[in-house]
């Protein structure tokens, strides 16, 4: 039914306004009774369950930051299967973003193209909503994705992302610091080790008992991967998210002028399989065994989640693939990984 969907109503919609479409539906969703029945076709099996980063979560999937920006979602996200939902990316002050349009499909490659540019109502709004959502006695645990204002000097990041950190980490399951998105100008720079050492530092204190991972971006070298991941153990970080989006456009089968057209940004989807999986075992293969490593990037069906669990992942995210997917996406991912197990 949801291709037949996508393919007569949805493909035919701008992206952007096709999200906020679907959005108002998700929330509908996150209301009793309908989550609750929404739950009862969706929930996770019981074996699926992994504890990690001193939580526990009922799927290994979850949803990756950049679906649900600004807190809005969240329950109704849960009531459709997924594990975790990553809120934001949240910065501490409120930004539009980049003009419009800035969302852009490639259907032939299953693919997106962003440059959405951290638009959100800010910190101090995502606070008040992370208050009313951790008062629920059922939800998905609540990754917090934060990043930098884009008013905000590179030279002031540290200081920025602070204040992000001290709103939000004690309403966070875990808090990520998100230095890779190719959409706010200078960003990605603050992943030289150099910069990055003195930010994480800073976060982390801010962060106190809140769990702290990076997000990196998969354009990195294989030498740099190594670099952070090795940063982010010796600094005491709870975790690392592998990858963000990517600035490549190599090996698409979409017409080069619609590629064109759509201009920059970050690509996401299937084509950022392949890299993500090799950035996924360069970062396995550097940090412990119990270090926690998130893998996002090309994941759209249950064996690309096994896949990725396979290769040392401890929780494997998507996003693109629930534009082509639709609504009963993680239930489709759950239950291919229950008859799999």
């Amino acid at each position: 039914m949801y291709p037949l969907l996508f393919r007569t109503v949805l493909s035919r919609m701008d992206p952007e306004s096709a999200h906020h479409a679907a959005m108002a539906v998700i929330r509908v969703l996150g209301v009793p009774p309908f989550s609750w029945a929404a739950r009862v076709l969706t929930r996770p099996a019981p074996e699926l369950a992994t504890s990690v980063l001193g939580l526990r979560f009922e799927s290994p999937f979850g949803v990756a930051a950049g679906f649900d920006k600004d807190v809005k979602g969240a329950a109704g996200l849960f009531a459709l299967g997924f594990g975790h939902v990553e809120v934001g990316t949240l910065t501490a002050i409120p930004q539009p973003g980049n003009p419009r349009p800035r969302l852009f499909r490639l259907i032939p490659d299953r693919a997106v193209i962003n440059r959405m540019g951290f638009n959100n109502h800010g910190a101090e709004a995502a606070a008040a909503r992370l208050r009313r959502l951790r008062r629920r006695s059922r939800r998905a645990v609540l990754g917090v994705n934060i990043g930098k204002s884009r008013v905000v000097d590179v030279a002031e990041a540290t200081a920025d992302y602070v204040r992000s950190a001290s709103l939000l980490a004690p309403l966070a399951d875990y808090l990520v610091v998100n230095v890779s998105s190719p959409n706010t100008p200078g960003l990605r720079g603050l992943q030289a080790v150099e910069t990055l050492r003195p930010l994480l530092q800073a976060v982390r204190d801010a962060a106190g008992a809140t769990p702290l991972l990076v997000k990196i971006a998969p354009d990195l070298a294989d030498d740099e991967v190594e670099a952070v991941a090795q940063l982010a153990v010796e600094l005491g970080l709870a975790g690392l998210i592998a990858t963000n989006t990517t600035i490549s456009r190599e090996g698409l089968a979409t017409d080069p002028a619609t590629v064109v057209a759509a201009g920059v940004g970050g690509l996401s989807g299937a084509p950022l399989r392949a890299r993500s999986l090799e950035v996924l075992r360069l970062v396995r293969a550097a940090v412990p065994a119990d270090f926690c490593v998130v893998s996002v990037g090309g994941v759209e069906t249950a064996a690309d989640v096994q896949e990725r669990l396979d290769a040392g992942a401890t929780l494997v995210q998507g996003y693109t693939a629930f534009l082509y997917r639709g609504p009963l996406w993680a239930r489709q991912i759950n239950r291919g990984l229950a008859k799999r197990s």
